[in-house]
C-alpha cells in the first residue's frame, strides 16, 4: 500500500510503499534519544516528493548510516541503514493515516 508521510511543518513530503510488516525500534544511541518507531523498507519504496534542500543530514560513530531531518522543524523523517545500504527506516510518526502507537515493533538491539 502507498502512503504519504511528511515532516512536522510539512516542507517535506514523501510517498512511502509498505505493507507494515517490518516495523523496528532501535537501541543505539541516537535511536534511544528520538524514540521513533520505523518502518524497514528498500530504498526503491521511498520517493521524496518535495524538499529535497529542506533535509539536512546526521551522522556519527561508523558513519554509515545517514539520519535525514527536515532543517525547519527538526523531525526525523527517515534514514539509510548502515546494516543495509539498499534499505531504510522510515519514521512511521511521520506516515498519514498511521499510529504509531497501535504499532508493535521489534527491538533492533545495536548494543
Amino acid at each position: 500500500m502507498k502512503y504519504l508521510g511528511s515532516c512536522h511543518c510539512k516542507s517535506v513530503e514523501f510517498e512511502v510503499e509498505t505493507d507494515l510488516s517490518i516495523v523496528k525500534q532501535c537501541n543505539c544511541s541516537i535511536c534511544i534519544r528520538k524514540q521513533a518507531k520505523m518502518i524497514i523498507i528498500p530504498k526503491d519504496q521511498f520517493t521524496l516528493l518535495k524538499g529535497k534542500n529542506n533535509l539536512n543530514k546526521y551522522q556519527f560513530n561508523s558513519m554509515k548510516a545517514v539520519h535525514y531531518f527536515c532543517n525547519n522543524c527538526g523531525i526525523y523523517t527517515h534514514h539509510i541503514r548502515a546494516s543495509d545500504p539498499n534499505g531504510m527506516g522510515v519514521n512511521t510518526g511521520c506516515i498519514e493515516d498511521i499510529d504509531p502507537f497501535e504499532l508493535q515493533a521489534d527491538i533492533i538491539n545495536n548494543k
